[in-house]
């Protein structure tokens, strides 16, 4: 039997995202934005600061009275009664830089992650190149990594709630999305639980019809295997080993990934008032009003004031990004 279509993926930018074209074109977007605020959610910009490609990096976000926190300021829900989510994208698909919500540093900006003083960058482990859907994660949120998990039996790892976004639409870094949540695979990251919700652009072409966790093999066949798959190996070219998953790797479905997120809403809110150990979290909030560490709207502005400006990117270190690392069965 001949294979037959079910869905595509429509935009181009998946394709001219990769290799040269795709850092050129890059870099060009970078310098085009410098200096402008850019929208996202009806409300919130995001503004660049920094040089891409670089550690000084960052992208910060405000609302209409200032800069706010995507941790703690931007809100959980887009819409509580239809269980819709707002997700914060740190990395882009098809792209490889590991961008994350600085969660240490005040109103929390999203930087590229370093490693001994390095630029972190996923592996491609083939056939994958990059991150395979727009990645990043659910504000209010927070795995609480002094309390096991009944799940899993292990902790939480200590940062909000990670999303793989499974839309046709390659998404901007600093984006927010509003989303629904299909489901959720519990991975284990090397002795804390890292859960990783699989959800879908409500914008999307395919948003109606993708409702829980069974929807997305029927309508995107093969996209949870691969999603399991890259999760498992993505460290292993670091020479690190696999992942592993609870309930053997298998995506529970959208009501249990709902219960995962209200825990670690609860989480959240407990680390933001106060009442849960910070260790080196910075859980300054601009707008959550029981916060126990409040920043005033000149506060913000002043940590926003003492960014450096936008620069054109720094050269990409095309070893890290177009490097394929093939694995054996073995691995």
């Amino acid at each position: 039997m001949l294979p037959r279509l079910v869905s595509s993926f429509g935009s181009a930018a998946g394709v001219w995202g990769r290799g040269a074209f795709g850092i050129v074109l890059q870099q060009l977007v970078h310098v085009a934005r410098a200096g402008s605020p850019l929208s996202t959610m009806a409300g919130v910009t995001f503004e660049e600061r920094g040089t891409p490609n670089s550690e000084d990096y960052r992208i910060y976000y405000r609302n209409a009275d200032g800069p706010i926190s995507p941790f703690h300021d931007i809100p959980l829900y887009a819409d509580a009664e239809k269980k819709v989510f707002n997700m914060v994208v740190e990395v882009p698909r098809w792209t490889n830089a590991k961008m994350e919500i600085a969660t240490g540093e005040r109103l929390n900006p999203i930087k590229q992650d370093t490693k001994k003083g390095k630029l972190r960058y996923v592996a491609n482990v083939f056939p994958h190149h990059g991150y395979i859907w727009n990645y990043g994660a659910l504000p209010q949120t927070w795995e609480n990594p002094h309390v096991t998990d009944e799940s899993t039996g292990f902790m939480g790892d200590n940062d909000p709630i990670d999303v793989c976004e499974l839309g046709s639409k390659v998404c901007r870094r600093g984006e927010v999305l509003q989303v629904k949540v299909l489901g959720v695979l519990a991975m284990i990251d090397e002795g804390e639980t890292d859960w990783k919700l699989l959800a879908i652009n409500v914008d999307d072409p395919l948003a109606e019809q993708l409702n829980d966790v069974a929807d997305v093999e029927k309508l995107m066949p093969g996209y949870l295997s691969a999603t399991v798959e890259w999760l498992r190996l993505y460290k292993v070219p670091d020479g690190k080993p696999e992942n592993k998953f609870a309930f053997n790797g298998e995506a529970k479905d959208r009501e249990f990934a709902h219960s995962v997120i209200s825990d670690t809403a609860d989480h959240w809110r407990e680390l933001v008032t106060g009442k849960a150990d910070a260790g080196g979290l910075d859980i300054h909030a601009v707008t959550v009003d029981d916060a126990q560490m409040k920043l005033e709207k000149d506060e913000a502005e002043a940590v926003l004031a003492g960014a450096p400006t936008l620069h054109p990117p720094a050269p990409l270190d095309n070893s890290a990004v177009n490097k394929v690392s093939f694995l054996s069965n073995s691995n």
